[in-house]
């Protein structure tokens, strides 16, 4: 015996509820004929008439009505379990959600999720990967990462949507008693000046860069390092300057009384924070849910970070 057609069980149950054809076409939004073609080919795979015309209508036979409840159970749990699986519950979920930042999108947005998550998907983790740009594509499109938020100027095409969030810019730190702390810093002495710079993974140091060899300005790169996290220990000890997300800055001088911010002499180019998605997690309702807390948190009017 062939296996049975399962788009054929609402046939059966549409019957069964409306004992008339025309009706059970009505109920199912489809053509009598196409009604009257499954009840044939189920009258074939089954050997029994199934509905019989009588004085009160199309009456079920035996074994239809032996097969009537089990159609219905099938029909009702496939519908239960396509709702469950478009359904995502904050509160009760164990998953884990990885976004991909770098060192400097972890001070900018790990610390408010975190909060958030306590409060509203206590059971849910987050993870936070740093990897290189061409994995990061690869990765929102396996959904092995939900999420990519920052400045990613590569994920771009038709495969990706983004979300706007802010926008940032650059400042400079150097100590507190450095002979430039609270003072104008003129085009000359940024350029004069020794530097620590800066080469990360993230791409927004990208941004200054770019800025600096367009506009043909050569700094001295006294120290080069793949680490913002050093940056308050150097610039302690010694006469050194670095130009940074002005996020990862003022973070910095709120925890180290020794540094201390001054305005870049030059007019740096911002840069938009986004957030990035794969258009095969678009519906997902547990990256809906993911996107939705990060643009209610990460906004023009709550960035927290001083212009």
């Amino acid at each position: 015996m062939q296996d049975l057609d399962l788009n054929l069980i609402p046939y059966l149950v549409a019957m069964e509820d409306a004992r008339n054809v025309s009706r059970a076409a009505e109920r199912l939004g489809v053509s009598q004929p196409r009604v009257s073609t499954a009840l044939g080919r189920l009258r074939e795979y089954f050997g029994d008439p199934l509905f019989v015309r009588t004085s009160r209508g199309m009456e079920p036979t035996p074994r239809a009505l032996a097969l009537i409840p089990a159609a219905r159970d099938a029909l009702i749990r496939i519908e239960k379990g396509m709702l469950a699986a478009q359904e995502f519950d904050p509160a009760t979920s164990t998953h884990t959600f990885s976004i991909a930042l770098s060192d400097v999108g972890e001070i900018v947005f790990l610390p408010r999720l975190l909060q958030l998550f306590a409060e509203r998907a206590p059971h849910a983790n987050l993870r936070s990967v740093s990897v290189p740009p061409g994995q990061v594509e690869r990765g929102l499109e396996s959904g092995d990462i939900d999420l990519a938020i920052g400045y990613f100027p590569d994920l771009g095409g038709n495969n990706f949507f983004q979300q706007r969030l802010f926008t940032h810019r650059f400042i400079c730190l150097m100590r507190s008693n450095h002979p430039l702390a609270g003072t104008t810093m003129t085009v000359e002495q940024f350029l004069s000046l020794g530097h620590a710079v800066v080469r990360a993974e993230g791409r927004s140091q990208e941004v200054l860069e770019h800025y600096l060899e367009k506009k043909r300005l050569r700094r001295r790169a006294v120290l080069e390092t793949p680490h913002f996290m050093s940056l308050p220990f150097i610039l302690t000890r010694t006469d050194l300057i670095a130009t940074v997300p002005h996020a990862i800055g003022f973070a910095y001088v709120s925890e180290h009384a020794s540094i201390t911010i001054v305005e870049p002499p030059l007019p740096l180019p911002r840069f938009d924070l986004k957030q990035h998605w794969h258009r095969k997690y678009h519906n997902a309702p547990r990256g809906e849910w993911l996107r939705s807390v990060v643009s209610e948190l990460f906004n023009d009017a709550l960035d927290e970070w001083p212009k």
